[in-house]
């Protein structure tokens, strides 16, 4: 765990508004000098390059430096004079304008730690418990009591927090958009393909429901849910559609909303805070557990689809609960980091092992301070008031779960099958597999002087290029949420360093050179890691200018065709460029591109085979994503204090293999320093203590391998390794006293019997 991971802290009485306070106090992100980006640029490139095409980048660059990079850089200022961030709406546009499935591209996953407690470690017992400590944050985040996030007693900003719940990724025809209801009360429950929703907050953010209520809820939901049969699911399980090519799923969401209720139903899920999905099947292993909660699992019966992979959303936050209770989170990525959705995770499992706390003592604290609304039925006035004192609220409040029905005609049961079929296909194109490694951690690392995250990059470089005998473009995020709405940069790992390491490594080098190798290039990624958390990448620099320059071109082909058009009109003859293609999207009315962005250079930095981020916290188990590139691995790590977990995914690759690869690497160069640790540090005799333990004879420490090392001070050993995850490579509120009006979906959804659980 990094120093600073982000978790709420227990307060008793927090003040109001302290969320969003320190936003005034950050600075903006920072646009380099042309020159120093130019120069990381070309030294990211150096290793990944032979001499005759970095010699060709190395002139597209210089060309660049001295006609349009300085004119570029120019109006890039002068466009980021009235903006927060200078890459954030070019940021957008790059994840909005993306007409790929999000599944397996976009959306990452967290599995959770399981449960503690064997019973609510329960699928319906623990889904409740994260439904109530999720509107326990939301409450406090609303009601600006949440703790703001710091690294180090700095500031970060938290505008991503303002994305997380209620928030829907829309398809259109022009591309994706992102919808923001900040006054959503409601969830959605997914169970066999079927919606189901109930209010869970009143208008102060409040909870309506008690965890017991919750669990009826969820429990009618799951016996309503289950009379399908499970061979219908998949022919009804609307929510494949949200795994569709974006432009496919604008055309069949279109023909959705042509129904009006069905555009109702839409306006329920689109309005949700966020999505439950309770599976009816638990994985078996690892691999399966990973790929659950990155793209549902794919399983056949007579040849119908029965897997766990048509009970999703991908268009919203979802928390996923299998059938054994085994939990985690999938999250639509546009408009929110891993670190924000990382301190959400760590805070709601933190708050569940609370919850149970004050259920054995009523005195224990909590972490969120979220009182139960007045208008709950389980609401228990204060002395000398009874419950006809309060006054009934001016608007609707329904707790009772509904069910959504859909009208579904033979274009949307179409558009069902082939979408259910393509995303089986995307999921067996897929192998996502995992590597827990228990033989040491974050304590070994640094007790030989070893930055943890950078010991771990350099694992990577040397498992692939142990495997495949080459060292190819690898990306990783650096948060800089340090700034007015920052989000990441782009750390480029393999760099001159990283390379003298890798050859070293696998030369007939001594141990010692290995190693000293080893300490350089960790030692240089530590460093380019704290330039990129500055905002002193190249990667964002660089594609703000390309923007910022197809813009020019747009603007210059669409006055080209105006022009054409005009003269046409007029009479007048052509002129040479007019008698290409007319229409606006033409290339050939473009201004061509400075050379560095049409360079080998560029399209190699762009392309990142080993895509990789790191995403630790005590609350997480697993943490993933896909990959990137067709060819390329998208790796995720959770670096422990005794171990090491990465979910690795690639389409049509040998993932064991690399994993097991790794594996070996860790293994042998943990030998290595040991070897050289014992060597420099001759010691008595171990002794064997009274339970049969060997034990080093000057520090009494066991000596198991991780151990029994003497642990030096280091600069790493509080190491903040904040990670940033990011793969970018790739209503009204009424007023105050008003009465609120009745939302149309409120009429959505057909009751579903409680009798038995009430």
């Amino acid at each position: 765990m990094s120093a600073s991971t982000p978790v709420t802290k227990f307060e008793d009485n927090p003040p109001e508004s302290r969320t969003f306070s320190r936003q005034n106090e950050l600075p903006k992100l920072p646009i380099p000098p042309l020159e120093d980006t130019c120069r990381r640029y070309l030294t990211a490139l150096e290793g990944l390059q032979d001499p005759r095409e970095h010699a060709e980048t190395r002139r597209a660059v210089e060309d660049f430096l001295h006609n349009d990079g300085p004119r570029v850089q120019e109006k890039l200022r002068e466009y980021a004079m009235d903006k927060a961030s200078y890459i954030e709406e070019f940021w957008y546009e790059s994840y909005l304008s993306h007409s790929d499935p999000v599944v397996l591209a976009l959306n990452p996953f967290f599995v959770l730690e399981n449960d503690p407690t064997p019973d609510r470690g329960q699928q319906l017992p623990r889904a409740a418990s994260l439904i109530v400590s999720s509107l326990g944050f939301i409450h406090d985040l609303r009601a600006g009591i949440l703790e703001p996030d710091t690294m180090r007693g700095t500031p970060l900003d938290m505008d991503q927090y303002t994305r997380l719940f209620g928030t829907a990724r829309i398809p259109t025809e022009r591309g994706c958009k992102m919808e923001v209801h900040a006054d959503s009360r409601h969830i959605v429950v997914l169970r066999r393909g079927q919606f189901y929703w109930f209010d869970v907050l009143d208008a102060e953010n409040r909870p309506v429901l008690t965890e017991r209520e919750i669990l009826r809820n969820l429990q009618a939901i799951v016996s309503d849910a289950d009379q399908m049969p499970i061979h219908e699911v998949a022919r009804n399980s609307i929510g494949v559609l949200s795994t569709e090519n974006r432009k496919v799923w604008s055309q069949l969401r279109k023909a959705l909303i042509s129904n009006k209720n069905n555009e109702s139903c839409l306006d329920v899920i689109d309005n949700a805070l966020f999505v439950v999905c309770l599976d009816d099947a638990a994985p078996d292993n690892l691999a399966e557990l990973c790929d659950n909660f990155l793209c549902g699992t794919y399983d056949l019966k007579g040849g119908i689809q029965v897997g766990t992979c048509t009970n999703r959303w991908y268009d919203k936050l979802q928390i996923i609960v299998c059938a054994d209770g085994a939990a985690g989170i999938n999250f639509e990525h546009t408009g929110v980091d891993g670190h924000t959705v990382l301190r959400f995770a760590a805070d709601i499992f933190t708050e569940g092992l609370m919850l149970l706390a004050r259920s054995i003592n009523p005195s224990a604290p909590t972490l969120f301070h979220a009182p139960l609304s007045p208008y709950a039925k389980s609401y228990k006035p204060p002395r000398g008031q009874t419950r006809d004192q309060i006054p009934s609220p001016t608007y609707v409040i329904d707790t009772a779960p509904k069910k959504l029905e859909w009208t579904l005609y033979p274009e949307l049961r179409a558009g069902i099958r082939f979408a259910e079929t393509r995303l089986s296909d995307l999921i067996c194109q897929n192998d996502c597999q995992a590597l827990e490694f228990k033989t040491y951690g974050k304590n070994f690392i640094t007790s030989h002087g070893f930055s943890p995250d950078a010991f771990v990059q350099m694992a990577f470089q040397a498992a692939y290029y142990g495997l495949y005998g080459r060292i190819e473009c690898t990306y990783e995020p650096a948060m800089t949420k340090a700034f007015l709405h920052g989000r990441t940069e782009a750390i480029r790992t393999v760099q001159p360093h990283t390379v003298d390491f890798i050859k070293t490594f696998f030369s007939e080098a001594p141990n010692p050179q290995k190693v000293a190798a080893l300490r350089k290039a960790c030692q240089g990624h530590v460093q380019l890691t704290k330039e990129c958390s500055k905002g002193l990448g190249q990667d964002r620099h660089l594609y703000a200018l390309y923007c910022l320059l197809q813009r020019e071109r747009e603007r210059e082909s669409q006055a080209a065709v105006a022009k054409s058009e005009y003269d046409e009109d007029e009479g007048r003859p052509l002129s040479p460029t007019s008698t290409t293609s007319s229409g606006s999207g033409s290339g050939q009315n473009k201004p061509p591109l400075p050379a560095i962005f049409t360079d080998n250079g560029w399209h190699i930095l762009n392309r990142s085979i080993l895509s990789t981020s790191n995403c630790g916290n005590p609350a997480l188990r697993l943490f993933g994503f896909g990959p990137v590139a067709a060819d390329g691995f998208g790796i995720g790590y959770i670096i422990k204090d005794e171990g090491i977990s990465v979910c690795a995914s690639s389409k049509h690759l040998q993932t064991r293999r690399f994993l097991d690869t790794l594996k070996g690497y860790l293994l042998d160069i943990q030998r290595i320093l040991i070897q050289l640790h014992l060597s420099a540090n001759q010691r008595p005799e171990p002794f064997v203590d009274h339970a049969g333990v060997l034990r080093d004879s000057k520090t009494g420490r066991p000596i198991n391998g991780h151990r029994g090392v003497e642990s030096a001070i280091n600069p790493y050993d509080d190491e903040d390794t904040l990670p940033g995850y990011s793969f970018f490579d790739s209503g009204d509120v009424e007023l105050l006293g008003r009465k609120k009006s009745r939302p149309s979906y409120y009429n959505t959804g057909k009751i579903i019997p409680m009798s038995e659980y009430v």
